[in-house]
């Protein structure tokens, strides 16, 4: 079994859910309570992918963060992005294009992937998954409904990033 190390960035507006995705994909937990990120957490946790094993060092950034030579310290030398919207908060999904320019800035050439957070409130969603996935399409990035408070699509969103490092950095 080969080992590769990578980092990764969780992007997007404040209140997304990146942290709750981290939470429920690190450790398998849910809180209700809102707690915002200043700055930057790191956390890790492996992916076995194929015959693989793929340790994430995953940065979760603050969120609405102006896009200074600061902020673009911490996506300096990622592997790939996971870009987070709300999907009750149609203003979320577009400000996904800021994050991933000056991510690319910095780690050019990486992959990303999309995390349409919050498809548990299907009375409050605002966002329809043509539109997630017509974004998508034009950051070329893969994307994956996600629920942190369930645990729905949150480990595909993982993996699929996992596996497009994988296959970008070849077998170690």
């Amino acid at each position: 079994m080969s080992r590769l190390v990578a980092k990764i960035c969780l992007l997007g507006e404040f209140s997304v859910g990146k942290t709750s995705l981290v939470r429920r994909f690190v450790e398998g937990i849910f809180d209700e309570r809102y707690l915002s990120t200043l700055g930057v957490k790191i956390s890790r946790h492996t992916l076995q992918i194929d015959q693989t094993d793929i340790d994430l060092i995953i940065w979760d950034t603050a969120g609405g963060e102006k896009l200074d030579q600061i902020v673009q310290n911490y996506y300096r030398g990622a592997a790939g992005a996971l870009l987070v919207c709300d999907v009750t908060r149609p203003d979320t999904l577009p400000a996904l294009r800021e994050y991933a320019t000056a991510f690319h800035q910095a780690s050019p050439d990486t992959p990303l992937v999309i995390a349409a957070n919050k498809i548990d409130l299907t009375n409050q969603r605002r966002i329809d998954d043509e539109e997630i996935a017509s974004f998508a399409a034009t950051l070329k990035a893969a994307w994956h409904a996600t629920s942190a408070r369930t645990g729905q699509g949150v480990s595909e969103a993982f993996q699929s990033l996992g596996q497009q490092i994988r296959q970008q950095r070849g077998r170690v």
